[in-house]
């Protein structure tokens, strides 16, 4: 079972995505509720819980310092951003806080929601297909990458399809046939090629090259 927390200033907007979530995906349990940072904060004294479904913006605190404070204080709470509000800068400052997902509350229904707690559960950081684009945009104006579609060797491509269906290393590692210590390695290959640091990058700028697709 995933013990969830929403928190919302939009009282249906909780409700509804409380009620859907108990009448189709029963691995899931909202275990609490809240419309601002402080009852969020108050509630974390009160209950365990392994997820944080986070709207951005609050009415006492925005989103941004609750993550912020969250992953300093709760660092093994996972959470995942929900905004109606995808301007570059606020997706990157969330970003930044070390957030595992981000989603876009004109495109997510609660199947979506399903499946990104799912994914962020196991380890792998879940964006919508918007906020992908915008972070391919802030990766761009970043100027991290370069052509350097060519210089990929056939296995590195092969890590870059597995890792962008969202596969953790263990399973790249058994899918070819390899360790887990050589999968690290053919990715910091990669990151070390594009001047990235993480996964997440990686794979924006491979579906951006065409290097991968996804449906």
């Amino acid at each position: 079972m995933i013990d969830v927390i929403i928190v919302d200033d939009h009282e249906m907007f909780r409700l509804g995505l409380k009620t859907a979530i108990a009448s189709r995906h029963p691995d899931l349990r909202v275990v609490g509720e809240a419309e601002s940072g402080a009852e969020l904060f108050d509630l974390l004294t009160q209950m365990s819980v392994d997820l944080i479904l986070l709207d951005i913006a609050l009415p006492d605190t925005n989103g941004i310092e609750i993550a912020r404070r969250v992953k300093t204080e709760r660092p093994e709470i996972k959470i995942i951003a929900v905004s109606a509000e995808n301007a570059a800068q606020t997706v990157q400052q969330m970003i930044e806080t070390g957030i595992e997902g981000f989603i876009s509350k004109r495109y997510g229904g609660v199947d979506t929601f399903a499946t990104a707690i799912r994914t962020v559960m196991l380890g792998i950081n879940y964006f919508g297909s918007d906020i992908s684009d915008i972070l391919y945009g802030i990766y761009v104006a970043k100027k991290k990458t370069t052509n350097v579609t060519s210089e990929f060797t056939e296995q590195e491509k092969r890590i870059i399809e597995l890792c962008s269906e969202g596969l953790p290393g263990k399973l790249v590692a058994d899918k070819l046939g390899i360790t887990i210590s050589t999968v690290n390695n053919h990715k910091n290959n990669i990151f070390r090629k594009l001047g990235i640091t993480n996964t997440m990058e990686m794979v924006q700028y491979a579906l951006k090259k065409g290097i991968i697709q996804i449906d």
